[in-house]
């Protein structure tokens, strides 16, 4: 995919910046890790647009803030139709357009880093089906929504895979998610949550724990600064 020229640079510090998309501008919120920065950056997903999903989600925004407190740079965005974000809601299609189209510019402003694709719900089969075509480095799913998509139509990644499930999930049925992480042919650790609910409530810290956990081996060097 084709990056404008006219595309902003990379930010020198964490905060909101617009970048173009196939449907129009794309609202992005970039947060940069306060020292030891590493040679990696993460696209992080929200929920489903017509349910209320934006990048200022509260469990996305938990998943931004423990990459960042690792080292890595995040980068939220609203899908298509979704605040600032031009365009309208499309089924996950354009979406995972929208993604790449931020992948895109990423490479082109870093490209000696590693790209880690996340997301939340919505956001990690939007993650899910543009993570090998963009051949990341680390994908971490939270609450995949399974069997409310075609999971099963879905390349695969070959990388470190990260699942976090909550067992009393009200929203996605854990058990079908356990089920299909036990049969995926890949290997992917995943994270049993007991007690916890879709959005997580009272256990993001538990979350952040899970993550930073579960991607700590996986971690790109830190950046020459000299």
């Amino acid at each position: 995919m084709t990056v404008p020229e006219s595309a902003p640079r990379f930010p020198a510090s964490s905060g909101a910046l617009t970048l173009p998309g196939p449907a129009g501008a794309l609202e992005c919120l970039v947060e940069r890790p306060d020292q030891d920065e590493r040679c990696g950056n993460v696209i992080v997903c929200h929920p489903h647009p017509l349910h209320g999903g934006t990048m200022h989600n509260k469990v996305v925004t938990m998943v931004s803030r423990s990459l960042a407190e690792l080292g890595l740079s995040t980068l939220r965005f609203n899908f298509r139709g979704v605040g600032a974000s031009a365009g309208i809601y499309d089924d996950g299609h354009g979406e995972t357009d929208d993604l790449r189209a931020v992948a895109a510019w990423l490479q082109r402003e870093r490209p000696g880093d590693v790209l880690w694709l996340a997301g939340f719900s919505f956001g990690s089969y939007v993650a899910l089906r543009a993570a090998q075509s963009l051949a990341a480095r680390q994908l971490i799913q939270i609450a995949p929504p399974v069997g409310r998509w075609a999971f099963e139509a879905i390349a695969l990644p070959d990388c470190p895979w990260l699942i976090v499930q909550g067992e009393a999930d009200e929203v996605v049925d854990p058990a079908a998610v356990f089920a299909w992480a036990d049969a995926l042919p890949k290997s992917v650790q995943l994270v049993r949550m007991p007690d916890t609910s879709h959005f997580f409530h009272r256990r993001l810290m538990d979350l952040r724990g899970a993550i930073k956990h579960g991607v700590r081996d996986n971690l790109p060097p830190l950046r020459d600064v000299a």
